[in-house]
């Protein structure tokens, strides 16, 4: 269930909000006039919903191109070109 409350609580109220975004790990939704205004999240939850974000980016940018294409590759296919990759990045980052 959603922690909604008024937006005066971030004034009034900050070290509880700031406890509950942190205890929760989930976002708190302020309120003005009785309407949505903002969201408050800690920075944890905002980097864990960046990845998440990202990571479904990237799957569906894959999944696009498997419908592009026939082109298949293997298990091994794919391992072997990730670690001349990462091989090749150690390389230059040395």
């Amino acid at each position: 269930m959603p922690h909604i409350r008024p937006i005066s609580d971030l004034r009034n109220s900050f070290a509880d909000i700031s406890r509950m975004v942190h205890e929760s790990s989930e976002p708190i939704f302020l309120t003005k006039n009785g309407y949505g205004d903002m969201v408050v999240m800690s920075i944890e939850a905002y980097e864990r919903k960046l990845f998440e974000s990202e990571v479904y980016f990237k799957l569906k940018e894959a999944e696009l191109e498997a419908k592009s294409t026939d082109k298949r590759y293997t298990h091994e296919e794919v391992f072997s070109d990730l670690r001349s990759r990462l091989a090749n990045k150690f390389e230059d980052d040395v």
